[in-house]
């Protein structure tokens, strides 16, 4: 990557990186259809977390959505030779991401009249597990066809730069780091709450 503080490179890769990247968004405005003690139903298909039911006591509507940066940038970063560069090109990558996400939300928030909003992607917590990834798929239909994200047997989402997920109105904003005990998270948005993890139910 060359000396510390070479400002020049680091910009340079930037715009190598801008180049590259491909946003894509697709998401669906789904009414819940039914609540069960720990399980929702829209569109016919069932989530299963306390969690997210919890949440949805007095909402109609709920966003599942899946986004990304596209693949290019992840290829010209894997096939990169230097340490170094290969992990700026990474994180710009993850700032990128970070960036589409908070105009997607913003967008929700414009289009549908929305205060505060709220998510929950699989995975995230034990509470509701990654199997949930199938489910949440296949409400939004061809993802594949329409953003090139693809999910596989795994079900991890590939290109990686992707987030899938909820978005759901709220009083108060919440982060599944708040339930999420993991330390030295690069993602946290929030502290780990322990009186608000006995309040769902996540510990006793």
């Amino acid at each position: 990557m060359g000396r510390r503080g070479d400002w020049s490179q680091v910009l340079s890769l930037i715009e190598r990186a801008q180049a590259l990247i491909e946003a894509g968004a697709v998401y669906r405005v789904c009414y819940i259809e039914e609540r069960l003690e720990d399980t929702i139903r829209i569109d016919g298909v069932y989530l299963k977390s306390k969690v997210l039911r919890r949440h949805l006591d007095q909402a109609e509507r709920v966003f599942p959505f899946v986004l990304t940066i596209g693949g290019a940038l992840e290829e010209e970063a894997r096939a990169c030779t230097d340490i170094l560069e290969k992990y700026y090109l990474d994180s710009i990558g993850d700032t990128a991401l970070a960036s589409v996400r908070s105009y997607f939300e913003e967008s929700l928030r414009s289009r549908y009249g929305l205060t505060t909003l709220s998510s929950m992607s699989p995975g995230s917590l034990e509470d509701w597990s990654i199997e949930n990834q199938g489910s949440l798929f296949s409400i939004l239909g061809d993802v594949e066809g329409a953003i090139g994200v693809r999910l596989k047997k795994s079900l991890v989402m590939t290109p990686f730069k992707s987030i899938s997920g909820i978005y759901f109105p709220t009083e108060i904003p919440f982060y599944s780091c708040q339930l999420c005990t993991r330390e030295r998270c690069p993602s946290r948005m929030a502290e780990y709450n322990e009186q608000l993890a006995r309040d769902y139910g996540i510990i006793q």
